[in-house]
């Protein structure tokens, strides 16, 4: 490592130099909108770094990992670009590695997990950017009708939906499987049921035991019984999911730090609790990273290592992850936000950072496979249709994905 950064200079003078950044929206509106953060950000570091400019576009995320492609196809990659994905570009060897760019002392402050994650191969070319976990949110003022307290098992879970659909509640638990990020609901029920998508040695198992069950009882004790609302998990997207919450018809769901300023507003009363797991609470949760890539396409590795340094300074992470409800990346900025009383409503998710499970996104493979699952697994819980059969199909859709990595 220590020679690899030692080459950092081979990129000679940095007169003039200009990097360019495309960056994804974090923002509701124009007034959050990422393009400010960056603005200010890239201001400060210009400000000691004269010799060097950055050019920061950013785009929603509908757009921003189709613009990076086309650019990258085009022959125009940007010298960075901070999108939900990277191990494509690492496997067509389009990216620096981590240790090409970053300190040592930045780098080795990632967030163990996190670090991992960005892996192929067991070398690191995802630089994690923002995080966010999963936990359990419930309707207090729904609750407190019902009768019923938060749950810590799938048992607890299903007798409150009882108790919530005797009460007149639209979705007692929202179950959104639907096309947009069914992905994430599929793996927090995988892991709250002791399986996920892969077995221990990374190998897809998708159609495990584990999976089958879980998706077994999401059928017959869930579904089967009305207690996932008038919308069939399967056309249930997440936004509507919130957005039900947020307006008071939900129970309970799955959801990450977003939805507790969307519920505040609507001025619903809301708790957040461990995800229920099988036999009492998940030992797992889901974690999600987006990443920020460096390309090599330019050769601006010195100046485009100094900037990320820049960018991953704790103050700098604290600064996005407050802005926008997300967690630090950074271990350091963890520690000084597991403390802070500002930050005591991301606290939750803070804590189950260390428990998380990602994506198999050093996987090539993930794209297509998260494509499938999410067109395919509201299908296992039709009553009348076969979870262990739904499940078997993606399964053969992994492997064969797979074997082409």
């Amino acid at each position: 490592m220590t020679a690899v950064l030692g080459g950092c200079g081979l990129t000679g003078d940095s007169d003039g130099v200009t990097l360019k950044l495309v960056a994804a929206d974090y923002g509701d509106s124009k007034d959050n909108s990422s393009q400010k953060y960056w603005d200010q950000l890239v201001e400060s570091y210009e400000a000691k770094n004269p010799d060097v400019q950055v050019d920061v576009t950013v785009y929603s995320w509908n757009d921003v990992d189709r613009k990076v492609r086309e650019l990258v196809e085009a022959g125009k990659a940007p010298d960075m670009a901070q999108i939900g994905a990277y191990s494509d570009y690492a496997d067509k060897d389009l990216l620096y590695r981590a240790d090409d760019v970053l300190s040592i002392p930045v780098q080795a402050d990632f967030v163990s997990q996190l670090a991992g994650a960005g892996q192929v191969n067991g070398v690191q070319y995802g630089l994690p950017f923002a995080a966010s976990t999963r936990v359990l949110f419930y309707n207090k003022t729904l609750f407190d009708k019902a009768g019923v307290q938060p749950p810590k098992s799938w048992d607890d879970l299903a007798e409150a939906a009882e108790a919530l659909k005797e009460k007149g509640v639209k979705y007692p638990y929202a179950l959104p499987l639907g096309s947009e990020e069914a992905q994430a609901e599929t793996m927090q029920w995988m892991l709250s049921g002791g399986g996920g998508y892969t077995d221990d040695v990374g190998t897809y198992s998708v159609d495990s035991p584990q999976n089958v069950t879980t998706f077994t009882w999401l059928r017959d004790e869930l579904v089967a019984k009305g207690l996932t609302g008038p919308v069939a998990p399967g056309k249930l997207d997440r936004a509507d999911a919130f957005a039900a919450f947020a307006n008071g018809d939900v129970g309970m769901l799955n959801g990450h730090p977003s939805l507790m300023k969307m519920a505040s507003d609507k001025g619903v009363k809301y708790g957040m609790v461990t995800t229920p797991g099988i036999d009492g609470e998940s030992k797992n949760t889901l974690g999600v990273s987006d990443w920020m890539t460096a390309f090599k396409k330019n050769g601006h590795q010195k100046e485009v290592g100094d900037f990320l340094d820049f960018v991953y300074s704790e103050e700098n992470v604290l600064g996005f992850s407050r802005e926008y409800d997300l967690l630090p990346v950074t271990t350091s900025a963890s520690r000084t936000m597991s403390t802070a009383a500002e930050d005591k409503n991301l606290k939750p998710f803070l804590d189950e950072l260390l428990l998380s499970e990602l994506y198999p996104v050093g996987k090539t493979s993930w794209a297509s496979v998260s494509a499938d699952v999410k067109k395919h697994i509201g299908e296992a819980v039709v009553p009348g249709r076969s979870p262990e059969e739904v499940l078997g199909e993606i399964q053969a859709t992994a492997m064969r994905a797979g074997s082409a990595e």
